[in-house]
């Protein structure tokens, strides 16, 4: 007695996902690329990178336990980017009024550059 057996293929979730990286790759290779064939917008372009920059900031200074070193952090913040708005007072003062050492001041306002960018 001869019998047959009916072989059904299952693909593995690792195949399938293979298959479907290699039909988004070809579907991508053959896609113009868009940065040419979008036209540039220089005031929304401009308004994404204000909105980077600010949620980067807003970032670095809700990232402290407490309200006042938040408040902490936003002084020295401006002490970097705009110190004529905070009447140009030294980190020192901050420091001082804050009740932090002269060198974990300057250690926050070197983590705020490092942060953002602004080391040389």
């Amino acid at each position: 007695m001869k019998t047959s057996k009916h072989i059904t293929e299952k693909t593995s979730p690792a195949t399938a996902r293979d298959t479907e990286t290699n039909n988004a790759t070809k579907t991508n290779a053959d896609a113009p690329d868009s940065f040419f064939a979008e036209p540039f917008d220089p005031v929304q372009e401009g308004r994404e990178q204000g909105f980077e920059v600010i949620r980067h900031l807003l970032i670095w200074m809700a990232d402290a336990p407490t309200l006042e070193k938040r408040g902490l952090r936003a002084t020295v913040a401006l002490h970097c980017v705009r110190p004529n708005l905070i009447n140009g007072v030294t980190l020192e003062s901050i420091g001082d009024k804050a009740g932090c050492t002269r060198q974990s001041i300057h250690k926050l306002a070197r983590d705020f550059r490092d942060n953002m960018g602004l080391t040389l």
